[in-house]
This record gives C-alpha cells, sequence and structure tokens, in this order.
C-alpha cells in the first residue's frame, strides 16, 4: 500500500501567487527565473520545513528544468545566486539602453514554462462486465486508444490507492488511481476509477498530483460529475501546433542551440519528501552499481513489480538520473535513454522498436519477452539473458569502492543535517551529483587519451577513471565501442588481463 508521504501532496509550484495579485507580491516570472538561476536554492532535506523534491544536480553542475528532456548547458564555474541576479540585471540594463526588442534566453524559456501544457483530461473506470474503459475525456476527438490500461494498472484492484507515470504516443501521462468500497452487487463490491492528463513533459505533471487524487475521489463519490475536470482542461490546456499532427514542441525553437547536452536528464520534481533517490539506492544496495553501469551503456532496462505502481516509476525515473553526463558534445550520437515510466502489453510493439529505455510493469508475461529488454529487475534481482552482459552483473572492486565512498558521504550528509541544520543540501543531490562526477570523470579521462600523442588505455588511465583495471575490462570496452571512441587503442596488458 502507497503510503500518504509516498504521494507528496505539498507542491512548491502550487503556492506561487498570482503575478496580478496586488499587495506587492513577487511576479511569477521573477519567481520562476530565481528559480531557474539557482536551482539548488529550492532543494531540501526531508528534516526541513519545505517538501518541495527534485532530482537535478544542484550546485555548477545542475540543468535548468524545461520540457520534454531540454535541458539548459551546466554552467562552467560555480556562481551565487546573487551574482546571477546581478547579471540578469544588468543584461536587462543593457537591453535597455541600447533599444534592442530581443527577448534573454532566460525570459524565452521562463515565458516557455509558465504555458500550462496540458492535452487532454480524461476518467477511466473499472466495469465488472467490459474491464477498463475509458468513461469520459477532453477534448473528444483526442487519441486515447490504450490509455485505459495505462491509467489502471494490472493488478491495482489489490491496492486503495495509487499513482502511475506512463506514456501515450509522443506524450507523457500521470493519472491517480482510486479502489473504494461500495455496497453493490453489480460492481461487486468495489469501485475503481482513475483521473489522468497528458502532456508533452513529464518534467511538470507532479504539479497536478493533488488535483487528481482529490478529483478521482470526487468520481468514486459522485460519478458522472465533470465539470470541475472541465474547467481544468480549458483553464490549462495546450495549444496545439497548426500541423494537426497533435505534437507540440518541446521547446522554444534555437533555445539553447547545439550546446543541448541531451545525455543530462531535466530535474523531473516529483515531490517525494521521503527522498526518492535515496530511497532507491538503499533498496538496490550495491546493485546500483550494476544499474548504473547498464544504465551508462543504454541498455533496455524493465523493471518488474506488483502494485502500487508510484514508487517504480519514480525508480525509473532514478535509473535514467544514473546516466547523466554533463560534458558537452559527449554522448550525443548514443541513443537517447528514454523513459517509458509503466508499461503493458500493449506497449509491445512500441519497445520492439526501442534501442535505449528503461521501463516498468506489473505484468510478469514481460519476462519470457526477452527479446524486448536487456536487462530484467525483478524486486532487488537484477538479471539478463544476454550472454555479453553477464559478467557486468558482478560487481568489480571498484564498484564497492564506489559504493562504500557514496555511504560515507551520505553519513556525512546526515551527521551534518542533525548538527547543523543543514536544511540546504540533500539526499537527492548528494546521489545525483555522485553518478554525475563518476559519469564526468570517465569521459573527461577518455577525451584526455584520445588527444595525446599516445592514445592508449592503460591501468592508470582506468584506475583515474575510477574503474577496475581487471573487473571493469568488459564495461569499459562496451564504453567505447557505444561512445565512439573508435581511435583509442587498449593496453595489451589490459586486455589479458
Amino acid at each position: 500500500m502507497v503510503e500518504r508521504s509516498d504521494r507528496a501532496p505539498l507542491l512548491d509550484w502550487e503556492e506561487i501567487p498570482s503575478a496580478e495579485k496586488p499587495g506587492g507580491t513577487v511576479p511569477v516570472a521573477a519567481q520562476v527565473k530565481d528559480r531557474l538561476a539557482s536551482p539548488s536554492n529550492n532543494r531540501t532535506s526531508p528534516g526541513c520545513s519545505a517538501q518541495g523534491w527534485s532530482s537535478g544536480p544542484g550546485g555548477s553542475t545542475s540543468s535548468r528544468s524545461v520540457p520534454d528532456g531540454c535541458s539548459a548547458p551546466p554552467a562552467t564555474s560555480s556562481t551565487s545566486a546573487g551574482k546571477d541576479e546581478a547579471l540578469h540585471a544588468d543584461n536587462e540594463e543593457h537591453l535597455s539602453d541600447s533599444g534592442s526588442t530581443e527577448e534573454s534566453l532566460d525570459d524565452r524559456m521562463v515565458k516557455w514554462e509558465e504555458k500550462d501544457q496540458i492535452v487532454s483530461v480524461f476518467v477511466v473506470a473499472f466495469n465488472t462486465r467490459s474491464g477498463n474503459m475509458l468513461e469520459w475525456c477532453l477534448p473528444k476527438d483526442m487519441d486515447l486508444e490504450g490509455v485505459e490500461f495505462k491509467a489502471i494498472a494490472s493488478g491495482s484492484h489489490r491496492v486503495t490507492t495509487d499513482f502511475i507515470y506512463f506514456r501515450k504516443g509522443s506524450y507523457f501521462g500521470l493519472a491517480c488511481f482510486a479502489n473504494m468500497p461500495v455496497e453493490s452487487v453489480v460492481e461487486r463490491g468495489a469501485r475503481m476509477k482513475s483521473v489522468g492528463i497528458l502532456s508533452p513533459s513529464y518534467t511538470l505533471l507532479y504539479r497536478y498530483m493533488s488535483f487528481l487524487e482529490h478529483q478521482v475521489r470526487l468520481q468514486l463519490q459522485t460519478p458522472g460529475h465533470y465539470s470541475p475536470l472541465e474547467a481544468f482542461y480549458e483553464d490549462k490546456r495546450a495549444i496545439l501546433p497548426p500541423s494537426g499532427d497533435g505534437v507540440v514542441s518541446a521547446c522554444p525553437a534555437n533555445a539553447w542551440g547545439a550546446a543541448i547536452n541531451h545525455s543530462m536528464h531535466p530535474e523531473m520534481k516529483i515531490t517525494h519528501p521521503a527522498g526518492c533517490m535515496s530511497q532507491f539506492i538503499r533498496f538496490f544496495g550495491e546493485q546500483i552499481m550494476v544499474l548504473w553501469k547498464v544504465a551508462l551503456l543504454r541498455r533496455r532496462i524493465l523493471i518488474f513489480s506488483p502494485p502500487p505502481v508510484g514508487v517504480v516509476c519514480y525508480r525509473v525515473y532514478c535509473c535514467c538520473c544514473l546516466a547523466n553526463i554533463s560534458i558537452p558534445g559527449i554522448g550525443v550520437a548514443v541513443p537517447e535513454f528514454r523513459p517509458f515510466f509503466y508499461v503493458n502489453v500493449a506497449d509491445i510493439s512500441a519497445l520492439e522498436n526501442e534501442l535505449s529505455y528503461v521501463a516498468c510493469t506489473t505484468e510478469k508475461i514481460f519476462e519470457e519477452k526477452k527479446d524486448l529488454y536487456d536487462v530484467y529487475v525483478d524486486n532487488q534481482n537484477v538479471k539478463t539473458y544476454r550472454d555479453g552482459l553477464k559478467p557486468l552483473l558482478r560487481l568489480s572492486t571498484a564498484d564497492r569502492e564506489k559504493y562504500r565512498k557514496l555511504t560515507e558521504q551520505r553519513q556525512m550528509l546526515l551527521y551534518s543535517q542533525e548538527e547543523n541544520g543543514d536544511c540546504v543540501s540533500s539526499e537527492e543531490d548528494l546521489f545525483i551529483l555522485f553518478f554525475l562526477e563518476q559519469n564526468n570523470r570517465i569521459f573527461q579521462t577518455l577525451s584526455e587519451v584520445a588527444a595525446s600523442p599516445d592514445p592508449t588505455l592503460t591501468h592508470e588511465s582506468v584506475r583515474a577513471m575510477g574503474l577496475d583495471p581487471h573487473g571493469d575490462r568488459l564495461f569499459l570496452l562496451h564504453l567505447l565501442e557505444i561512445y565512439g571512441y573508435d581511435t583509442l587503442l587498449v593496453s595489451e596488458q589490459l586486455c589479458c588481463s
């Protein structure tokens, strides 16, 4: 059963006052711009008063949360929020003095983020005769085929409440499910419904979690009362492009240009006060190092778990974050590591065409579809049926050493929070930054060796990456192949050791 804290209804964006309100309130754009300038200021530990959670790395390597995978290039140096604001002020003054009407980059991104991008809202119900069915939706002509099996996951009758992230075509969805006992023979003693939304971005769906939870309870208590959902859609709906293909562009054209590093996942801000990433790593223990390797190799990862689905959707996102790289130009040619979140048998044809993804399911039949995935995760058991990947499931000496360091850093952070009341640093930042720095360390070393007069990987250069020359040899060879380091030579001693 999912506890209330797992769903975390407290959403920091919902409390932003409207720009039109009197009384000297700070305009929304200014508050958003401040978040863009210093995202780490919004992070808090579980013991702090604010409960908003986001999983992007903090400090100098943080990424800005923009729709559907577009992230800002990492800062090249660590600067304070005050300096950022001063820079913004200088830029605005310069634009004003020069009479230029061109908007600054931050202003364009702020305006984009302020736009609501809900493309559909719907209600799904379980019918004892026909099974899951789409009960109601807006707009009426929206293609929602199959959404009834995503919004109510297989096995959901065993839980009272749940939430589900999923993919539907080019959109991402969030649905809140509830199961209410009723004295009805027709309904067999239980009424089950889900209220959900679709958007081109998964990073902002959290904003509507509380609304969806409330609406699904209303739908159970007073079925057929759709006026709040109609008003919500009219207020939040996205403006679709005139092409009519139903695809909303992910971010403003040329917003970041060639500097976009698609190996950095945007902040999901799923507001999990208990600490989603910390729970994820504690759940898998040392096995997190295995998941890190297969994620960095852009393998297809499928996570099985019975309901509730919500916390497993968080694990999908956390797996994506293990593969973050902030060095410009690295990973551009490799397949994008795509979060599919919850999938069912209706998604088999879509998954067959994917080169790299991470998803979760409640349907055990997927384990038999061995051509659909490279790595299968059942509870804490990580396994593969591919002979070439089986050695990667064994922990190397360097893996255990990295996990030990990660555990030590976490203990130091918890001590600092307890002794000094540190409410700025968070476990989420620590874990995300730990793997980001490890990944950057690997590719920085590879780039330096490739640019040297003798582009040969030796024991020393492999250790400089934080890898084990013996235990990580196969992982390293896979890495060179996937990321296109064709000019690098591997020391004969390293190959044969």
